[in-house]
């Protein structure tokens, strides 16, 4: 079994991750289903509350997803392909060479790498793929981002878990022991009201560290900035979120 003590800092607010979360784009999901050889099952793996699963539904035939945390699969939608458990990354109750691909969405650098990697190993058929993506800070317009960089960086930068810092240099720091497989660029799009914006804002685990600590709340420093930025809160703006994939061959 494995000891890797599970880093929880999501399940707080998973109501609001559910509501403010971004969605993986379609083409992300054709193309890593397009190296993929067999499709009768993927583990997506720390599904949050199942978004990079759903995405995965019309290419495989059934998807098993798991997450450690409860609550975080209490607001996951069901479906009758998606078979949703319980579990760490590191120990998860299925069969050995059972998977044709693993998934991780926003999630491979909360991991122990090396336990992780090998039960990767063992629950992936020979020849099959992982593929683990991430996504940063987003851009709207220059105004909007400043205020947004403000927040992420000065506000509630301290707040941020040492982990993050993988998310910033692209996943470029966290080891991969795969056979590399290049990849387009991809990217999230969004059009969000301010309020919209605000709500994602809640869903960081940086803000909730801060409220823990202040027992305040930290969007409420930069609301009036940002609605000078955003101007009418009531027009949505586009909001685009850069991915970086990580997709290898087992």
């Amino acid at each position: 079994m494995a000891d890797t003590p599970f880093k929880d800092h999501f399940s707080k607010q998973a109501a609001a991750y559910q509501t403010y979360r971004p969605h993986y784009p379609e083409a992300l999901f054709r193309h890593i289903a397009s190296h993929v050889s067999r499709h009768e099952m993927a583990w997506d793996c720390a599904t949050g509350n199942g978004q990079a699963a759903h995405g995965m539904v019309p290419f495989f035939d059934k998807i098993i997803a798991t997450d450690a945390s409860e609550k975080q699969i209490e607001q996951a939608a069901p479906h009758r392909q998606i078979e949703y458990l319980i579990a760490p990354a590191e120990d998860v109750p299925l069969q050995r060479q059972s998977m044709d691909l693993v998934l991780v969405a926003q999630a491979l650098h909360w991991f122990d790498w090396p336990k992780f990697y090998d039960e990767v190993r063992r629950v992936v058929r020979p020849g099959g793929l992982i593929a683990a993506w991430c996504y940063g800070i987003a851009h709207i317009t220059p105004a909007v981002d400043t205020v947004m960089n403000y927040f992420y960086r000065e506000i509630v930068g301290t707040y941020w878990p040492a982990e993050r810092a993988h998310i910033e240099a692209n996943f470029n720091t966290i080891p991969f022991p795969f056979q590399r497989i290049p990849t387009p660029d991809f990217a999230m799009t969004a059009e969000w009201k301010m309020i919209h914006l605000a709500g994602y804002f809640s869903t960081w685990s940086a803000t909730q560290r801060y409220k823990e600590a202040h027992a305040a709340d930290p969007v409420d420093e930069i609301r009036a900035d940002l609605q000078a930025a955003w101007g009418d809160a009531e027009q949505p703006h586009t909001v685009t979120w850069p991915i970086h994939l990580l997709l290898g061959r087992i």
